[in-house]
């Protein structure tokens, strides 16, 4: 048998497949080929930014006739990524072993280093997320409860429930995304029962501060309710009912920009205060980029409607964060939580001060950040940055699983899958790992089943996504079942499964407007609705997800399986998404195991189906 020289992924060699604490020791281990001779060996290790440092390992004995382990333990006390490879003394001279992907190390000089994230062993994340279900709503188009709105614009676009969103400038009648369907903060509440019949723990609510479009994330003013939504009695009435259910209620933060058309910057002279774009002498001029005052200022991603501010700035930083600013009065209204948009656009000493004053006002109150890569190495702004070390966020949006359940369930690729989970794994802390935001679909991507089943929207305007939006009836049924699939890995990962409202009943879209329209009350998808609110129950009822350790079990072309292991119980997830049966081995200790759905365990093989899944509990 040839062994493999390393693996960061497989604790035959490295102790802890994850992030390590401060003072946490790691063991690591080398299967070292005799042929090579080697007289030492040694960990070179680079911590970010500094220079590399060598530690000696051990001879820790051989392993079979023709290999040999070589061995030491690793800790670091301060916190940061170590970059790691290994060094070999033979008679030729050096040699290395290096990365060269999904955690493999072999001798080569030209591989690269393998990544050991290191965090505040005082770093703790909410325990209220774990083994929850969170559900996004986009507030607008959720359920409109008719109740009276007062101090709305009359400009607002009123529409009639269930039609296309707006689309093109012509519909808008020169102002963009003017069209309002009325839902509302009193809407949320009506539906808290059926949002408890799915098992929604969570719900987290795109912008519902004051602001002059329908996705509101041009905030007018961050200490008033949208009224079009409600008010500011709604949210805590909404709160307080939802918590009597077991649900917790987040809001969406969107801090590095407001809107032109503000209280802060007042373009138009809509407000009653001196806003930065009418006077130097503003309170709020110093929020601002201005490059030449006072129609020339850095905005978001260059829209002039959605200026920049200087996060720097302490005023407006202890507008925000401090005893009495905008964090801390939503939580005193009830709120358990932020979201926070563009987390990579906001600088480390925000990121800071936010989580002081979130943390003073509710230790339990979490932190989730809109980063689309990976956190523990994400370069911005010239400097590698510090999310998950435990000075920051608690957690953030994972969109490296959300591509990787839907790239295989459409495309295939099991190999792929793991590597992707497994990097997050690996890197991430895992009080992080465990209350991470694993969405399939959000407000700003394509709908989950018009990914999975339609064409790409990619590189296309939004007229012909108009034209493309709805899928064929063929489409949509393949959509169904693709979606099925892809919500049981979702709901089996680690971390905390997140729906986007509609999903659950087949709401099908392209991107931006077309992913945000009305929630469809008369027309329900019910058979997946039904196995919604079955994957909510089997999540509820089984102490694996919330803190389980994940363990691949096999992975073959289109065919891959994976336990969810903890003290208490143990599941198997096996999934054949290929065009023929497939026996799938997972061991003979899953033969006697309860299976939730129609396959199950026998011999150490779990026969399925094409398209299909097993769900084994133990």
């Amino acid at each position: 048998m040839i062994m493999q020289i390393f693996n960061s992924r497989k604790t035959e060699y490295k102790s802890k497949i994850s992030a390590i604490a401060t003072d946490e020791k790691v063991k690591l281990r080398i299967i070292v080929p005799r042929s090579i001779s080697c007289s030492g060996a040694s960990l070179a290790v680079r911590k970010d930014g500094e220079d590399t440092v060598c530690y000696g390992m051990f001879w820790a004995g051989m392993c079979g006739e023709y290999d040999e382990y070589w061995e030491l333990h690793f800790s670091a006390d301060t916190p940061g990524l170590y970059f790691y490879y290994f060094e070999l003394d033979t008679p030729w001279g050096k040699s290395y072993i290096k990365n060269i992907g999904k955690g493999c190390g072999d001798l080569t000089a030209n591989g690269g280093e393998f990544q050991q994230t290191v965090y505040d062993k005082n770093f703790r994340t909410p325990d209220f997320l774990k083994g929850g279900i969170i559900y996004q709503i986009f507030p607008d188009r959720f359920y409109n409860s008719h109740s009276l709105k007062k101090n709305v614009r009359e400009s607002r676009i009123m529409r009639k429930w269930g039609d296309e969103p707006f689309w093109n400038e012509s519909q808008m009648r020169g102002i963009w995304n003017n069209d309002y369907f009325g839902g509302d903060l009193k809407g949320i509440e009506r539906k808290l029962s059926y949002l408890s019949s799915l098992g929604i723990s969570c719900i987290y609510l795109n912008p519902i501060f004051e602001a002059n479009s329908n996705h509101r994330y041009d905030t007018a003013d961050f200490e008033k309710i949208d009224p079009l939504l409600g008010t500011e009695d709604d949210l805590k009435h909404l709160c307080r009912k939802a918590k009597e259910m077991g649900i917790s209620i987040l809001l969406d933060g969107v801090f590095s920009h407001t809107g032109c058309d503000s209280k802060y910057f007042n373009m138009y002279g809509n407000y009653d205060s001196v806003g930065a774009y009418n006077s130097k002498s503003s309170p709020y001029y110093e929020w601002y980029k201005f490059t030449h005052y006072p129609n020339q200022y850095q905005s978001w991603w260059g829209i002039s409607l959605l200026p920049e501010v200087s996060e720097e700035n302490e005023v407006y930083r202890q507008f925000i964060c401090g005893e009495n600013g905008v964090l801390r009065k939503w939580l005193r209204c009830g709120i358990s939580g932020w979201r926070l948009d563009v987390a990579d656009e906001l600088p480390d000493v925000f990121l800071d001060d936010l989580r002081k004053a979130v943390k003073a006002e509710n230790p339990d109150a979490v932190i989730i950040g809109e980063v689309w890569e990976d956190a523990t190495n994400k370069f911005a702004y010239g400097k590698r940055r510090k999310y998950l070390l435990g000075e920051e966020l608690d957690s953030v949006m994972n969109y490296p699983f959300a591509n990787a359940i839907l790239d295989f369930v459409r495309y295939g690729g099991a190999d792929a899958f793991f590597d992707s989970v497994m990097s997050i794994v690996e890197n991430y802390p895992p009080c992080v790992l465990h209350v991470l935001m694993n969405h399939i679909g959000t407000h700003d991507t394509e709908r989950a089943i018009t990914r999975l089943a339609g064409v790409s929207a990619e590189g296309h305007g939004r007229h012909w996504q108009h034209l493309n939006n709805t899928l064929s009836d063929e489409d949509y049924l393949h959509g169904v079942e693709m979606l099925k699939m892809a919500s049981l890995i979702q709901y089996t990962l680690p971390g905390v499964p997140s729906v986007y409202y509609g999903d659950e009943v087949g709401m099908q879209g392209m991107k931006d407007p077309f992913n945000r329209a009305c929630f469809p009350w008369d027309n329900i998808n019910e058979d997946l609705l039904k196995w919604y609110k079955r994957l909510g129950q089997l999540r509820h009822g089984c102490k694996a997800f919330e803190q389980g350790e994940f363990v691949p079990v096999y992975s073959e072309r289109n065919v891959l399986a994976y336990e969810r292991v903890s003290s208490e119980n143990q599941v198997l997830v096996a999934v054949n998404n290929s065009e023929v049966s497939k026996k799938v081995p997972v061991g003979e200790k899953w033969d006697s195991s309860y299976n939730f759905f129609e396959y199950t365990c026998s011999n150490g093989m779990v026969h399925l189906e094409p398209h299909s899944f097993a769900l084994l509990i133990k």
